[in-house]
């Protein structure tokens, strides 16, 4: 060997040593890992051992050797000293007497005019045949009382002619359900609570129950399909209503249906939702797809302004020659704000300008301003911001990463700078997609409650409620008042006047009959 290496030149003989240490040096880093690893694998299985003997005492350990507990821990039930006793007795008695005194405040919340008022009227005690009354001090408070069920009886008194020819009847009422002992309030009740309360019908049964009122799951599931679907010519009006709108503001939302195909699996279907700024509709439609043939029946034959997310199912429609397809500022913010983290100065300067977009379109709300008053502002004000900021963007993005966070939302920015700017066009239009984003929250809350939807086609009544439901909020009506109302008078309603029961329209006829 040491005539082999003396005849190596130095360069080679200098390699054949380093490669030696190199080998020396792996070979130390493998041992000083296994013993590592060995180490804590030891302390691994001395954990695990300790844990398996604990749970074997726990388990096959005798009764009093398990519970026994401490020798000095006083026995239960507890039971305080009746030192304790009284000086807990005197503060229960200041308290109860403190609650008696009516505490300062400035004022008090003024009580609605339309409630009911029971009056009770209470004189002093003793002999007041000497006395004369002169005044009285009057003292409100709002009360309630839990649901109040009841049995509407309809009794149908039947008459015939002295001489026997032929009977007359009173005529029932039109009812919701043929045959069914459900009246109008109580299907309104049960729909308002799950679809617009989130009380899923389980939790409802048990409302019942507490007033000793026992009805089926079956009954009750069945009650609430039978009166949604009463509501099918109405909402299908709304559907046709809504294709023929001039602006539209469109999203996606997910629900869980059950597949009949495959016993407890559930299919992710989806709620395309359309809302019309312009006078506060809302349509929920099912699919059960995502994709970007869901539109078709919606937006085929549409003409105006189409405002989206980013979502790409839209882009073939925005491209039609008849439709001006909006942006979202929105969602190009949202896109900024995660930027945050990789690029703070640029992301920040954008948040700035998306900023001031905003406290001018705050301004115009605010001293509620016309369409065309709005549409002056922005011109005015809301144009030199967009050109600033897409003239920076356009400079900027030349230097940064396309992968980068930063850079994707400068992208996303540029990819719709045209859609972003449209608004511009028309003081009626919004900034961005929150509107029918809003409108889609209640969906969001019902999912955590009833988890699923039992089939597509009740995702579908669903639907028609959600729709209907939204449209009350938009325009302050109340949801169970305007559900009463329609279900006593859809079927007997002319069809010719059938938008009579939409919520907006019902708000005007209740607010009339307050006037």
């Amino acid at each position: 060997m040491e005539t082999a290496l003396g005849s190596l030149s130095k360069e080679d003989l200098l390699k054949v040593i380093s490669s030696r240490d190199r080998t020396l040096k792996e070979r130390d880093e493998k041992i000083t890992a296994l013993f590592e690893d060995s180490s804590k694998k030891d302390e691994k299985i001395g954990y695990l051992e300790s844990q398996l003997a604990m749970y074997k005492r726990i388990q096959f350990g005798q009764k009093r050797e398990r519970f026994e507990g401490d020798p000095n821990q006083t026995a239960l039930p507890f039971e305080a000293g009746p030192v304790e006793v009284e000086q807990q007795q005197e503060e229960t008695k200041q308290k109860i007497e403190y609650t008696r005194k009516r505490p300062n405040h400035k004022g008090r919340a003024k009580l609605p005019e339309h409630l009911p008022v029971e009056e009770i009227r209470i004189y002093p005690e003793g002999d007041l045949s000497d006395m004369i009354c002169i005044g009285k001090e009057v003292t409100e408070e709002l009360e309630c009382e839990p649901a109040k069920f009841y049995i509407k009886r309809y009794i149908r008194y039947k008459y015939t002619p002295k001489n026997g020819d032929g009977v007359r009847i009173g005529e029932l009422p039109e009812r919701v359900i043929d045959r069914g002992i459900p009246g109008a309030g109580l299907l309104a009740m049960i729909l308002t609570g799950k679809y617009q309360d989130h009380l899923p019908l389980y939790r409802q049964k048990q409302i019942f129950a507490r007033e000793n009122i026992q009805i089926a799951s079956s009954t009750i599931e069945g009650w609430t399909k039978e009166a949604l679907i009463k509501l099918e010519p109405l909402y299908e009006q709304l559907v046709f209503d809504t294709r023929t709108k001039g602006y539209l503001q469109a999203d996606e939302t997910p629900i869980k249906v059950l597949d009949s195909d495959k016993k407890g699996a559930a299919h992710q279907g989806w709620y395309w939702v359309y809302h019309c700024p312009l006078d506060r509709t809302v349509l929920f439609d099912y699919n059960p797809s995502r994709g970007g043939h869901v539109p078709k029946s919606m937006l085929d034959n549409f003409k105006g302004y189409l405002q989206t997310d980013g979502y790409p199912a839209y882009d073939k429609y925005g491209k039609k020659k008849d439709i001006t397809h909006l942006a979202c500022w929105a969602h190009a913010r949202r896109e900024f704000e995660k930027a945050l983290s990789n690029d703070r100065p640029r992301a920040e300067k954008a948040l700035l300008m998306i900023q001031g977009l905003y406290k001018i379109e705050r301004k115009a709300k605010e001293e509620n301003l016309s369409p065309q008053q709005i549409k002056e502002l922005r011109l005015k004000d809301s144009l030199d911001i967009i050109n600033d900021m897409g003239k920076w963007i356009f400079e900027e993005i030349k230097n940064t990463l396309p992968k980068s966070q930063i850079g994707k939302a400068m992208a996303y920015a540029t990819a719709r700078w045209d859609a972003l700017s449209a608004y511009l066009h028309d003081g009626s239009l919004q900034i961005d997609n929150n509107l029918v984003e809003n409108a889609i929250r209640p969906v969001a809350l019902g999912r955590k409650n009833y988890l699923f939807a039992g089939s597509h086609e009740a995702a579908q009544r669903s639907a028609m409620i959600y729709s209907f439901f939204a449209i009350c909020k938009k325009h302050e009506v109340n949801p169970y008042q305007w559900l009463k109302h329609t279900l006593m008078n859809i079927a007997s309603i002319n069809h010719k006047n059938i938008k009579d029961l939409y919520p907006q329209n019902y708000k005007q006829i209740s607010d009339k009959s307050n006037m």
